[in-house]
């Protein structure tokens, strides 16, 4: 029966294996003196984001970090960041901005480009899993099943998610062509109306010059 249940696990991770990929993201860079550089993501409601960072060290220069929302509402900063962690949970489905900025008084040229290491996750990848563990007391299989289920929830919630958007769009559609049709049938009442004035006066200025009866 174990077998069978670890078999199924297993299974499991590798089918959901895609998806938990795209929930990790780890870039490297190099960031030029006095400029700055951002990376955005789209992340969904409730979800735990954490990540680690890290700067090679340059003299005479100063790297900021900062994660903000798309109100510009700071989620994190840190002023001559080189190494360090930083954790918080998405409120709603936003797109978030890291941002590094770095800043010298030698000016652009003089100083080499600084080495930065970024490594965030998001949702299930995002949770400690061994910390869980112990606090709750679970064995590993335990651990894994949790695992597939926050992992599984995550699936419905982003379908959720998706099929919300599905009828929002179609809802906006509906709207647009209603908006449509309706300017389409108001023009063509103002093209009627003007047609008819058009021939009224021109009828009336004839008759004015005697070239009517």
């Amino acid at each position: 029966m174990m077998r069978t249940i670890r078999s199924m696990a297993r299974l499991a991770v590798l089918l959901l294996l895609p998806v938990l990929i795209e929930s990790v993201f780890s870039i490297s860079f190099f960031l030029p003196v006095n400029s700055r550089k951002c990376l955005r993501e789209e992340i969904h409601k409730d979800v735990l984001v954490t990540g680690e960072y890290e700067i090679s060290e340059q003299a005479n220069t100063k790297t900021n970090l900062k994660i903000t929302d798309s109100s510009s509402h700071t989620l994190y900063s840190k002023e001559d960041a080189t190494k360090g962690k930083f954790a918080f949970t998405t409120e709603d489905y936003d797109m978030f901005e890291v941002c590094f900025e770095s800043k010298s008084p030698l000016g652009t040229g003089r100083v080499p480009d600084q080495l930065v290491n970024l490594d965030m996750k998001h949702g299930v990848e995002a949770k400690n899993y061994e910390e869980i563990a112990k606090v709750e007391k679970l064995k590993p299989l335990e651990v894994e099943l949790r695992r597939l289920e926050d992992l599984s929830e995550s699936i419905v919630n982003d379908f959720a998610y998706m099929k919300k958007r599905e009828e929002e769009m179609r809802d906006t559609n509906e709207s647009t062509n209603t908006r449509v049709l309706y300017f389409s049938i108001f023009s063509m009442c103002c093209l009627i109306g003007l047609a008819t004035w058009q021939v009224f006066y021109l009828r009336r200025f004839f008759k004015a010059k005697k070239l009517i009866e």
